[in-house]
């Protein structure tokens, strides 16, 4: 764990706000272990600049708060982080990089590359699923 963190993945200014606790599991701490060293560190790595993350870990009642969070969330389990450099450009970089070289589970361009999720199951099972939302 190079340029990411565990604390990181975990903060959370909605629930600071709504005073949720965000404590995650032992076994989400292992996977945000693993999504850090297996995709987040590499991509840093190969970008050469600052990423930063927008959502990581989140436990179920913050995740029951966030809209749009499916109640299946890989966020929920630490498999997974949406992820931005500030610009769509930028973004759609970090997008086709990981599509390209880097293992996943999900990868999501959000709102033509407003962010971007990646996920990695914690079985290495992956499924390489590609979407794009709009």
């Amino acid at each position: 764990m190079k340029y990411f963190s565990i604390e990181e993945l975990c903060g959370s200014e909605t629930a600071e706000e709504r005073g949720i606790d965000n404590t995650p599991t032992v076994k989400a701490v292992e996977n945000m272990t693993r999504l850090i060293n297996v995709v987040l560190d590499p991509l840093r790595e190969a970008y050469g600049k600052p990423i930063t993350t927008n959502s990581g870990y989140r436990s179920p009642a913050l995740n029951a708060v966030t809209k749009g969070a499916s109640k299946n969330s890989q966020h929920m389990t630490g498999e997974a982080a949406d992820i931005t450099v500030g610009t769509k450009e930028g973004n759609k970089w970090l997008f086709d990089y990981i599509k390209a070289n880097l293992p996943f589970d999900q990868l999501i361009d959000e709102y033509n590359y407003s962010w971007v999720h990646v996920s990695l199951d914690a079985d290495m099972c992956n499924r390489r699923e590609i979407i794009h939302t709009r």
